[in-house]
């Protein structure tokens, strides 16, 4: 009897420390599947936005007076720029990732590959990179830099609470989705209104949302890789990892935009 409970602890010991083991390793890959989108959408941003801007007046797009289309001192919008910012493909390029976000990422997820399901991903990542661009032509690079290292230090610390607290934030998931709700009516309204009050309180609370979502995320990442850790099915467990690290780049990314409108300084 003995013998046989000594066997059962040790076989319980040895699942966990591979459920452990496990979670690291799939942590790490929805951490570096996270980081390596985020690489491609500023380099897709810099490239696009680089594109997009001319010091050649001779070679600059010109508004419906004949006038070159002047960016900042001594830099204009190339015929490229003016296409992407100022034209009907602009609404494109704006609406786009989120079509793929609402439409077409639910169905990859139930019927593409892990392989598939990760090139999805890049390839979303590229096009909020192009979407992007033009905070290039408006906050200067120190800024974005600065603010890009704030989120991160911010976004670091909210993901490791996430993984370690024992307080079940499965709760505050919907109070937060709720939230992002409001703020998207919100964006749709203040388009019209431009009310400089109204945008500074949708990006202080966007800053907040976002940062609960980062908790929240992290520990439901953790708790879906526990719950079907031992069922075996890797090809699942793949998908899974590219769908948590689509859920914590898009937190990561709408904490940056909400904190660059707060601490960017525009050209």
């Amino acid at each position: 009897m003995a013998n046989s409970q000594s066997m059962r602890s040790t076989a319980s010991q040895a699942l966990g420390a591979r459920i452990d083991a496990g979670l690291r390793a799939h942590m790490n890959k929805v951490y570096g599947t996270m980081s390596v989108g985020m690489l491609i959408t500023a380099l897709a941003a810099w490239a696009i936005a680089g594109l997009a801007v001319t010091g050649d007046i001779s070679s600059a797009a010109t508004n419906a007076d004949g006038q070159a289309m002047m960016i900042r001192q001594g830099e204009f919008l190339s015929g490229f720029g003016a296409l992407l910012y100022t034209s009907p493909l602009r609404w494109v390029v704006m609406l786009a990732p989120l079509a793929f976000v609402f439409l077409g990422w639910g169905a990859l997820m139930r019927r593409g590959s892990a392989a598939v399901v990760q090139i999805g991903f890049f390839a979303f990542a590229a096009a909020i990179g192009i979407s992007m661009s033009s905070i290039f032509l408006i906050y200067t690079d120190y800024s974005i830099v600065q603010t890009f290292l704030v989120t991160a230090i911010s976004f670091a610390g909210l993901s490791l609470f996430g993984y370690s607290t024992k307080r079940n934030l499965s709760g505050m998931g919907t109070f937060l989705m709720m939230g992002v709700i409001g703020l998207i009516v919100a964006m749709i309204i203040n388009i019209f209104l431009q009310s400089p009050a109204m945008m500074f309180a949708i990006s202080a609370i966007g800053v907040l949302v976002f940062a609960g979502l980062t908790a929240f995320y992290t520990q439901d990442i953790k708790n879906t890789y526990i719950a079907h850790a031992t069922h075996g099915d890797q090809e699942w467990l793949d998908k899974a990892a590219y769908d948590g690290a689509l859920s914590l780049y898009i937190s990561f990314l709408n904490m940056f935009q909400f904190l660059l409108m707060f601490m960017g300084n525009q050209e």
